[in-house]
């Protein structure tokens, strides 16, 4: 498989065209971000772990039935996956109240959500990714309601099997977003699945072991996550 042009730079991914039309490459970078960019920082070892840790992942939900993009792991920052036309909404589901659900209901942190909530929001940075419904996304044409459909699906399905693979490792999954996007007439999810976008707690002590330990400058930001995959029976050297 030959990399070719970058197509896209995020956060904390590249994108890079290949030799094969309906292929891409991501390279997760070891960038960190978070407050829509504001804060930034370079952490050593992430991008290894993310790309192994989404991978696996990546494979546990395709063995439960859920399409993914993944292909398969091309280095230790690399992964080859089918080049989507990514819708441009966030599919959010909540376990337990965190976040922004707590600043934007006034709601405290812990209560644990029953049922579950799904949430939409529009992938827009500069209008801080607001909350978006299924009237809105059809009407400006951001997803169909077929696709809103199928997607709140494959969401909750989603859930159903990792709160299971989380608790397993003695581990709540709080809440997480997706994204997904059309491949070949499928709806298919893209992006990635770690803890830079989700948020896992210890069950016993509810220590966070994701991505807030950066907001919220509590450290061990990488330690965090490798634990999570030591949970899981990831290795990662």
């Amino acid at each position: 498989m030959e990399k070719r042009d970058q197509l896209y730079a995020g956060k904390a991914k590249s994108v890079y065209t290949t030799d094969d039309a309906n292929r891409l490459i991501l390279l997760f970078r070891d960038d960190t971000s978070a407050f829509d960019g504001k804060k930034k920082e370079a952490l050593d070892r992430k991008g290894m772990v993310n790309n192994k840790f989404n991978a696996f992942i990546m494979e546990k939900l395709e063995q439960a039935g859920v399409p993914t993009h993944f292909d398969r792991l091309l280095s230790e920052q690399e992964s080859l996956v089918k080049k989507l036309e990514m819708l441009p909404i966030e599919c959010v589901v909540r376990n337990i109240s965190a976040g922004s659900l707590c600043r934007r209901l006034g709601v405290e942190e812990g209560l644990d959500l029953n049922p579950c909530t799904f949430e939409l929001f529009l992938k827009n940075d500069e209008k801080g990714d607001p909350m978006i419904n299924e009237s809105l996304a059809q009407t400006f044409g951001w997803a169909t309601p077929e696709q809103v459909a199928r997607a709140r699906e494959l969401t909750l399905k989603v859930n159903e099997v990792l709160k299971e693979l989380f608790l397993s490792g003695n581990m709540l999954l709080v809440d997480y977003k997706l994204e997904f996007g059309m491949y070949q007439g499928e709806l298919v999810l893209g992006d990635e699945f770690t803890p830079d976008g989700c948020r896992l707690w210890d069950k016993d002590t509810r220590d966070k072991l994701d991505k807030d330990r950066f907001r919220q400058g509590l450290g061990g930001v990488v330690e965090a996550y490798e634990e999570v995959g030591r949970r899981l029976g990831i290795k990662f050297d």
